[in-house]
């Protein structure tokens, strides 16, 4: 029986191997060690001791639970903490398995419930801390406080299968060997996965349908709604847990050409103050009217691409929206260089987000029916593009829109509508393209508006901004109609 589950093993591996590098999609169904829980359980330990997560273990009953471990902080904006309780479970006397429950706080708010940041009294007085100012009083109840301390604003538990079959995966070897000759298979498995084993990274719940999409040579268009906290950090998640995969990524971003040497500077730098000041000197952060791309949680996005970088894994940036320029003159400009950039990396994933009209690959708009946006002149151009329009449910966004009463734009937090599809991300391709040439979808939960980075006191703008030339808003997103 046990050589059977070797084999088993085995196949699971090569076709790890024949994917790329990649890690397997994760399976919907548990994964069950054939050993007995006694037998498994040290190697759990081993485990987590070699990922560098400190555990506490209740060894009476086979469960251990890691400390509280901080992912992309040490910045004015960091991201969010997360701990895991790893139970483990005899389902039969040679079988055994484990569940992983997997805890998650942030800081800032993409978990908060509904109506949790409504004020319900008078004031935010609490005993003992009157005096303190909202903001204050904000982060004095943001961060943990000892070993038993809870987010206020922010958390989320639940089992993750995702890290079940991590665990699985890394374990399984030391198992096999333990209990049968090493077959000079084994050795040319175990040594290529040496060569690719990432360093572990925490990179949130797995993206459903993703990594299936995500082939070396291929481009992802998505289009997105401007000034959202869940989109950057969709793409955060999703480069994370590319990158770890072993698959190298480069994410383009609808900003400035302009801002390039900017971009790709900060994400290679040390992320000091001055690498700070650097970025948000920019006049693109500053525009007149924020239309969501220079938001909080974009610059929180870039220092989440940063740190991975920091840690030897292979993520790049660049930047290919030409502000000056409109209508088709301005497609043709951000197709050129996206595709330079494609071209230029051909073994690498290619992640590109824009505003929803650009990625579409049908001919035509409502008021131009020959108009070619980028996402159709790079699909005649290259062989594997896949165009996603953003799914969500019902929030707020921070958003741009015509004012006719002042005959201006009004940016500010506004409403969204949306469809409730659950609470995971998650990436979804039809059989065949709809009207407006998309593919498929990608699905962010609710959504809630992310604030311009400036306004949030990130960076120190420049003391004449009437000198400088504005960032172009963003129209087509806040032209077109969002599902």
């Amino acid at each position: 029986m046990r050589s059977a589950w070797l084999m088993g093993w085995m196949a699971l591996v090569l076709a790890a191997g024949c994917a790329g590098r990649q890690d397997l999609e994760t399976p919907d169904y548990e994964a069950v060690y054939d050993v007995p829980l006694g037998e498994m359980w040290p190697s759990v330990r081993e485990y987590f001791t070699d990922a560098n997560l400190p555990y506490r273990e209740d060894k009476g009953s086979r469960v251990l639970e890691t400390d509280w471990k901080q992912e992309f902080g040490g910045s004015k904006i960091s991201g969010y903490w997360h701990r895991y309780l790893v139970i483990g479970k005899q389902e039969t006397p040679t079988k055994s398995k484990l569940w992983v429950i997997r805890v998650t706080k942030s800081v800032n708010k993409t978990l908060m419930a509904p109506g949790r940041d409504i004020a319900w009294g008078q004031t935010l007085d609490r005993r003992g801390e009157a005096g303190l100012s909202p903001e204050d009083l904000e982060a004095r109840l943001a961060f943990p406080q000892g070993e038993n301390a809870f987010y206020v604003d922010s958390a989320q538990g639940h089992r993750d299968l995702h890290m079940e079959w991590r665990v699985f995966r890394g374990i399984a070897p030391r198992l096999a060997k333990q209990q049968e000759e090493v077959t000079a298979a084994q050795k040319v498995a175990k040594a290529s996965e040496t060569r690719s084993a990432p360093v572990f990274t925490e990179c949130g719940q797995e993206i459903i349908g993703l990594k299936r999409r995500a082939k070396t040579g291929g481009v992802m268009l998505l289009g997105e709604l401007h000034g959202t906290q869940e989109v950057p950090r969709f793409i955060a998640q999703a480069v994370c847990q590319l990158v770890t995969s072993g698959t190298p990524v480069s994410l383009g971003l609808e900003l400035p050409v302009e801002n390039e040497a900017r971009i790709t500077s900060f994400v290679k730098s040390e992320g000091s103050e001055e690498d700070w000041l650097k970025l948000m000197e920019a006049p693109f952060w500053r525009s007149p009217y924020p239309d969501g791309r220079g938001s909080e949680a974009v610059a929180n996005m870039l220092e989440q691409l940063r740190q991975l970088r920091a840690r030897g894994l292979d993520v790049e940036a660049f930047v290919y929206d030409h502000p000056k320029l409109s209508g088709q003159k301005r497609e043709d400009a951000l197709t050129a260089t996206v595709l330079g950039h494609v071209k230029a990396g051909p073994a690498r994933f290619h992640l590109v987000v824009s505003g929803n009209i650009h990625p579409r690959t049908a001919q035509g708009l409502p008021w131009d029916k020959q108009y070619q946006p980028m996402g159709r002149l790079l699909k005649a151009q290259l062989k594997d593009v896949t165009s996603l329009d953003m799914a969500y449910n019902s929030g707020s966004a921070w958003i741009c829109s015509a004012d006719p009463r002042v005959g201006k734009l009004d940016c500010g937090v506004k409403e969204t509508k949306g469809k409730d599809n659950g609470d995971r991300y998650f990436v979804h391709v039809w059989d065949s393209p709809n009207e407006e040439g998309y593919h498929g979808v990608f699905y962010v939960g609710r959504v809630s508006a992310s604030e311009p980075a400036i306004a949030r006191g990130l960076g120190r703008p420049g003391a004449n901004d009437n000198s400088v030339f504005p960032a172009a808003v963003d129209t087509d997103a806040m032209a077109s109609s969002r599902r």
